[in-house]
């Protein structure tokens, strides 16, 4: 790996769930070597991470793909740590299998989340006519404010997607299921970036290193898993191992042209939707050929 000649932090932000703290435990815990870099590790729930790279605070972070038309002239796109649902992804659960959209005051984990964006893309597929009343609760509080009638339904991301049954309630919909169904593609969740500022030879540096701590954590997956557990809510070993492999893959190795071309469809129809600005140039380091 070539790396730049003089040391300097690099703030490293991600959410505070599993499948983040899997890919980047080979560098938390010192396996993979930073090399020049000094690493610091911020965790934070991924709206409150999109809205800190909106001010461009982080010099690498995890976004919500549905953020990325937002921060795409300071942040670039890494090919590699991302979460993607192959046929699954967030749910939309309440206290009746069978609740409607329609009156529904639905508890969202934050507005630019792609969990929130395929929400309204669903919306608008099934029910034009709908106008969505949404109100922002923390990720995880969403599942207790549905279960004792804060709100109607919930969009549940992170491990809330494996133990929402445990406060009672009933799946609505699979809104990865109603993305495959309607696109035929994976729905790609979130990323990882690197501000543009920082140049392309330490962006590279930068995903070189990620991508290595992600392939140690698949090659040591028994002790990434029991770091991962200490991020997990509700989760048993097993529950544990199932949500890691539903979000730490291949697709997170690299995104591949599949991949890639699953984030142009989401923020192509997004924006052909009116629900972000613009289509953003998505160019994206470290691309395996």
């Amino acid at each position: 790996m070539s790396l730049a000649t003089n040391s300097r932090v690099i703030r490293i932000a991600h959410s505070p769930d599993p499948d983040d703290a899997f890919m980047f435990c080979g560098l938390a815990t010192g396996a993979i070597p930073s090399g020049v870099y000094e690493l610091v590790h911020e965790l934070g729930d991924i709206e409150s991470l999109n809205r800190r790279a909106l001010a461009g605070e982080l010099e690498l972070t995890a976004l919500s793909f549905a953020a990325y038309p937002y921060l795409a002239d300071r942040y670039q796109l890494l090919a590699c740590g991302a979460s993607v649902g192959d046929g699954y992804g967030p749910i939309v659960v309440g206290r009746d299998s069978q609740a409607p959209l329609a009156g529904a005051r639905i508890a969202i984990p934050g507005e630019r989340t792609t969990a929130v964006l395929a929400l309204r893309l669903y919306a608008r597929a099934i029910a034009p006519a709908v106008t969505l009343e949404t109100v922002v609760v923390p990720f995880d509080e969403i599942p207790a404010a549905v279960a004792a009638g804060e709100a109607d339904l919930g969009v549940v991301i992170h491990e809330g997607q494996l133990t929402y049954a445990d406060s009672g309630l009933a799946l609505v919909v699979d809104l990865g299921r109603f993305w495959h169904e309607q696109q035929r593609l994976p729905l790609p969740l979130g990323g990882n970036a690197v501000r543009r500022d920082l140049g392309p030879a330490v962006a590279a540096d930068l995903t070189q290193l990620l991508r290595r701590s992600i392939e140690w954590g698949l090659d040591h997956r028994q002790e990434a898993l029991d770091y991962a557990a200490r991020f997990g809510r509700g989760l048993t070993g097993a529950r544990t191992d199932r949500f890691v492999g539903m979000y730490v893959n291949e697709w997170t190795r690299d995104l591949g042209p599949r991949g890639r071309a699953a984030v142009a469809a989401l923020l192509s129809e997004a924006h052909k939707a009116g629900l972000t600005p613009v289509m953003p140039p998505l160019d994206y380091v470290g691309v395996v050929a």
